[in-house]
């Protein structure tokens, strides 16, 4: 799942990602990802969160009466998980693993919404992970996934004015993220093509964290107008020509079995 690109793996750099867990950038991205997600779960009744880590997205699923399963390599994390799932009084299924453990993790079980959300930049193969995940949807499911936008690389650090490494990134498909870990950037047409090899359209594609990309890693949210900041990110993220320099992208595609016209520019 978490598998290594180049040097650096997520792994190598978990601790520094748990500490970040609650600066302003993480915040904006997790409540904005769970915004736009919610939009497309009110038939959901299982769900499959891969890459799941502390559990984030898969306690909020389980708080809206949708019985989830989380996979992660990380066994802290899905302690911590379990601990914060218990706390608020829901349960989630954990499971140790990675993408390629799902099969024997999860058996031939398929799920009304498969999520992946940050998984796609730290795998040596997006293309086949994206055919794996679609494995698991169920008819008429949903599949929720979020990576790096390989079209908009330059636009962070321009935002913090660092020419040299905005023009480096403008041809560039690979980065090392504010963690620092080699990563790989993807676009959407490339997704959205996968997808369709997978027997899944694309419903609809957000941005995500577009207006606060530019924030520094030890920038905490400011509470009394935090509310505001999600406002105008998710209006951001559902807007050309804002959402097309999201840091991610958030595309939801559904699999065969429903019976709405895709409109892509939705």
């Amino acid at each position: 799942m978490r598998a290594s690109f180049g040097v650096s793996s997520f792994s190598d750099v978990e601790g520094v990602w748990s500490e970040r867990l609650g600066n302003l950038r993480n915040a904006v991205r997790q409540q904005v990802i769970r915004h736009q997600l919610l939009d497309h779960t009110a038939a959901v009744r299982t769900a499959l969160d891969v890459g799941c880590g502390q559990g984030t997205q898969a306690i909020e699923l389980a708080a809206n009466g949708i019985e989830v399963t989380g996979v992660d390599p990380s066994r802290p994390l899905l302690d911590q998980l379990t601990a914060t799932a218990n706390d608020r009084g829901v349960r989630v299924e954990t499971f140790q693993g990675t993408l390629d453990d799902l099969d024997r993790l999860v058996g031939e079980r398929t799920y009304d919404l498969v999520t992946a959300h940050g998984l796609l930049m730290y795998l040596d193969d997006a293309r086949a992970a994206v055919a794996q995940l679609a494995s698991k949807v169920a008819g008429g499911g949903t599949l929720s996934v979020t990576f790096r936008n390989g079209e908009a690389l330059a636009y962070r650090p321009g935002l913090r004015r660092q020419w040299k490494q905005a023009l480096a990134a403008f041809d560039a498909t690979t980065y090392v993220n504010e963690l620092g870990a080699d990563a790989q950037a993807h676009t959407l047409d490339d997704v959205t093509a996968w997808c369709e090899e997978s027997g899944l359209r694309v419903e609809r594609w957000y941005g995500v964290r577009v207006l606060t990309d530019g924030a520094s890693a030890d920038e905490m949210p400011d509470q009394e107008s935090l509310a505001d900041c999600i406002a105008a990110e998710l209006e951001a993220g559902r807007r050309d020509p804002y959402r097309r320099l999201g840091s991610q992208l958030h595309v939801i595609a559904r699999a065969a079995g429903w019976d709405r016209d895709v409109v892509r520019s939705a």
